[in-house]
């Protein structure tokens, strides 16, 4: 596929009139549905909008790739759009930016055209390219740069000769969270880089495409130093004991000359796998709270899709049972498969908190602490079982760094996996099951019989830490607290408490912005259908822009609207037959008295909440 056949002549807008990022999302996003290539554009404009919420897409030099891969495309296509003048789009480089290559790529498709997305990307770091669309009159002549640039590209295979080459040889790894764009721009920046600079190196890109130029492993002995730059964890542990520099993809794009510079250099630390990083990406990396967070993340978001897929299977089954009963195929075959699900829930956290501290190595002990865990010591049990089993492989990794080479192979083989299950199957069996299964069943039996004010409270705090961050540290601590009391007590209340806690603020926002319009702008105008559906569905993202631009009158009244939701739930006991779906659970519930008192507490909730914003938040000057 040609870069031609993906950037359509009828999306080709010569003179923005957006004078803001926010409208220029807009702007884009209703060019694409007026012409029939996404949906919704309002669907299209949220996509957007939650990848530059990963990262600003302005790469400086006066362009910008705004894109997303979303249900709501129809077809893949790239919009090329030019602001005169430019407008601030949050540039790498704080500049204007002038020029818009916006991508859309449908969720389901086979990726073919990735590799056009690619050529585009690294098209844009080629000298005079920018400069010559900001002359273009017509489509035509968007169309001749693009050929111009394309003919020049296949022209471009010199290399310099051997005599030339400097004796270092570089390796590189550039990945980006959608892996569409920035990945590809760093690899063309960094060959781009070493190419003037008389180097070797080749650059493996993890896209969305899958990884492609993948790095062998003579070529990563051969290699004097690799260069990381991507902004999610790739595979490392195969580059132990060679020198590394890690850096953001940004870098990639931006700094490329000084990554290449510093790789000639050899200013590089030698990357040890038990330490987990080069000593220098280690101090400009996280704190150990940070650290400590970014793995348990790891581990729930790992476990997130089984949550999910089992526990809403089960809660069909249970409407299923309701009307054929619990002997029917159907309700045995869904309630397994549900079941067999959520059996995964606690080794998928173990293991993947281990992994993201320990790497390949500490992810079979993780699991087996978690399966340990699952039998007794519970959720908790399991969340501890994985630290253990992360630090235990580093320390093992440590203990074994000065053995002689010829037994270098025996440790990912023999040592870590033998050893390391050993270790922390002896610290599950002998301190953590033993502790946790006793403060595990406490916390239970506590859990069980609370009521009265006791539920009240606890719902009212959970719903309210849902909104607090929406999406951070705090609310995703409400969530694990739920689903932990979900899987090892089978206590819908919490959930159903957390549910209403997230699906109020964006409900709460949609309400402000329908009663109280002169209080908000048009762009926010703009989102009020999005942010019903998006807090009916319990996918709080809707409400961020808002909490983002005024957090002292959006977030308190959020708060006070969840609190009052949960409260009621825990009041009266409503229980939440899965652990996600929003309104898409009412179905499965007990009976229809609970349906109607979850329904109740998020309508009484974003009301409130809604009342509370029209009312402190003040006019836009």
């Amino acid at each position: 596929m040609e870069i031609r056949d993906l950037l359509k002549k009828d999306l080709m807008i010569l003179d923005l009139k957006a004078d803001s990022k926010e409208a220029a999302i807009d702007e884009i996003a209703a060019k694409f549905f007026e012409k029939g290539y996404v949906k919704s554009a309002e669907d299209f404009a949220a996509g957007l909008r939650e990848r530059e919420a990963q990262g600003s897409t302005a790469l400086g030099e006066s362009v910008a790739i705004p894109h997303s891969k979303n249900a709501t495309v129809i077809e893949p296509a790239v919009l090329f759009a030019r602001k005169i003048g430019g407008l601030d789009y949050d540039a790498l480089d704080g500049e204007a930016t002038e020029i818009f290559f916006a991508i859309a790529a449908p969720d389901g498709e086979n990726n073919l055209h990735v590799a056009t997305l690619a050529e585009l990307s690294k098209m844009i770091m080629k000298n005079g390219f920018i400069a010559d669309l900001k002359k273009v009159e017509n489509p035509e002549d968007v169309y001749g740069v693009i050929d111009k640039y394309s003919e020049a590209k296949k022209e471009e295979v010199v290399e310099a000769s051997p005599a030339d080459k400097k004796a270092c040889h570089i390796l590189a790894v550039t990945a980006c969270p959608n892996g569409i764009a920035h990945t590809y721009m760093a690899q063309e920046a960094l060959e781009k880089a070493a190419k003037a600079k008389g180097a070797n190196i080749k650059v493996e890109t993890n896209g969305s495409d899958g990884i492609k130029n993948r790095l062998t492993q003579a070529e990563i002995d051969a290699a004097d130093v690799i260069i990381i730059a991507a902004d999610k964890k790739v595979e490392t542990a195969r580059f132990n004991g060679k020198k590394l520099i890690q850096r953001p993809v940004s870098d990639g794009i931006r700094k490329a000359d000084e990554l290449i510079d510093q790789a000639l250099a050899g200013k590089a630390n030698i990357y040890h796998e038990e330490g987990g990083a080069s000593q220098e990406y280690a101090e400009e990396s996280q704190s150990l709270g940070q650290k400590i967070y970014g793995d348990l993340m790891n581990g729930i978001s790992h476990m997130l899709p089984f949550v999910i897929g089992g526990g809403i299977l089960m809660a069909i089954s249970f409407l299923i049972e309701r009307f054929a009963g619990n002997e029917s195929v159907v309700f045995t075959f869904l309630n397994g498969l549900g079941g067999d699900a959520f059996n995964f829930l606690i080794p998928i956290l173990a293991g993947y908190i281990a992994y993201s501290i320990a790497d390949r190595p500490g992810l079979m002990p993780g699991m087996v602490a978690g399966l340990m865990a699952s039998r007794g010591a519970g959720f908790i049990g399991g969340l501890i079982g994985g630290f253990i089993a992360g630090y235990v492989v580093n320390f093992l990794k440590k203990a074994c760094k000065n053995l002689p080479k010829t037994v270098e192979g025996l440790k990912p083989m023999l040592i870590y996996p033998v050893l390391g299950l050993f270790i922390v199957g002896a610290i599950m069996f002998f301190v953590i099951d033993p502790i946790f299964t006793g403060i595990n069943t406490a916390i239970n039996n506590w859990l069980t019989g609370l009521g009265g004010a006791n539920m009240v409270i606890l719902g009212a705090l959970l719903a309210a830490m849902m909104a607090a961050d929406m999406g951070g540290p705090i609310n995703k601590a409400a969530y694990a607290f739920a689903i932990g009391a979900f899987t090892d007590t089978g206590i819908g209340t919490f959930m159903a408490a957390v549910m209403v806690g997230g699906m109020v603020p964006p409900i709460a926002i949609a309400i402000a912005t329908t009663f109280f319009k002169n209080k908000f702008n048009e762009e926010q105008k703009k989102t009020t259908i999005t942010n019903y559906i998006l807090g009916a569905s319990f996918i709080t993202e809707g409400a961020i822009p808002f909490a983002a631009a005024e957090p002292q009158t959006v977030l308190p009244s959020c708060i006070a609207g969840s609190a009052l939701a949960g409260a009621i739930v825990g009041y009266f006991g409503v229980s939440a037959p899965a652990p996600h779906g929003g309104i898409f659970i009412l179905p499965a519930m007990s009976s229809l008295n609970q349906a109607l008192l979850f329904v109740g507490a998020v309508v009484i909730g974003a009301v409130v909440g809604g009342l509370i914003l029209g009312a402190i938040k003040k006019k836009p000057e």
